[in-house]
């Protein structure tokens, strides 16, 4: 700031001598004009000239250096706007691709999860098929009906614990693709501003 208020005292100085070299100029003129000598105006003319043409130098120099000045400036700010866009640009990166982690284990856990889902539902399929197998054992073999009813209570119990387990993975796997679902709408709402801004 010190730097500003002595360029600023230095420009006025500077134009407040150009404006005092004209008037000058002005009152020397005026003042040969009165005298109504052709030698005095003539020697007046030639000094308004030069005092003119100090006074238009002297503006000229310092247009010049406000306009440096200035672009100066406004090279300065450019480069602050560019550093600022790069470290938002990286943020970005940065951000999706912490999004797109998070989406590609959600969804690995979802394709895990599905797998099991189908291991189950096979194994309660193969243990309604041997269910029922005892069960037609069981009226073709009547000698054998207490240990076939023990096997089928088994079997049973088997199948009512799969289904149980077959029920608690779908419902981790709706729950996995839910989570997944608010993972890509997140995802896409952080880089739908990004796209707005290009």
């Amino acid at each position: 700031m010190p730097s500003t208020r002595a360029r600023r005292r230095q420009r006025s100085t500077r134009l407040v001598t150009a404006a005092a070299l004209v008037v000058i100029a002005a009152v020397v003129v005026l003042g040969a004009i009165l005298s109504a000598s052709m030698p005095v105006v003539s020697v007046a003319a030639v000094l308004a000239v030069v005092l003119g043409a100090a006074a238009v130098r002297i503006t000229h120099s310092e247009l010049v250096l406000t306009r440096r000045e200035a672009a100066a400036d406004r090279a300065r700010q450019a480069q602050g706007y560019r550093a600022l866009a790069e470290a938002r640009s990286a943020e970005h990166r940065e951000f999706a691709g912490a999004m797109q982690a998070r989406v590609g284990a959600a969804e690995k856990a979802v394709t895990q999860l599905e797998t099991a889902v189908i291991a189950s539902q096979s194994r309660a399929a193969d243990a309604m098929r041997k269910m029922n197998a005892e069960a037609r054992r069981a009226d073709l073999a009547e000698a054998e009906s207490g240990r076939l009813a023990v096997a089928l209570e088994q079997s049973e119990e088997g199948a009512a614990e799969t289904i149980v387990r077959v029920i608690e993975l779908e419902d981790e796997n709706l729950l996995l693709h839910t989570e997944n679902d608010v993972l890509k709408s997140e995802l896409h709402a952080s880089s739908w501003p990004q796209l707005r801004e290009a």
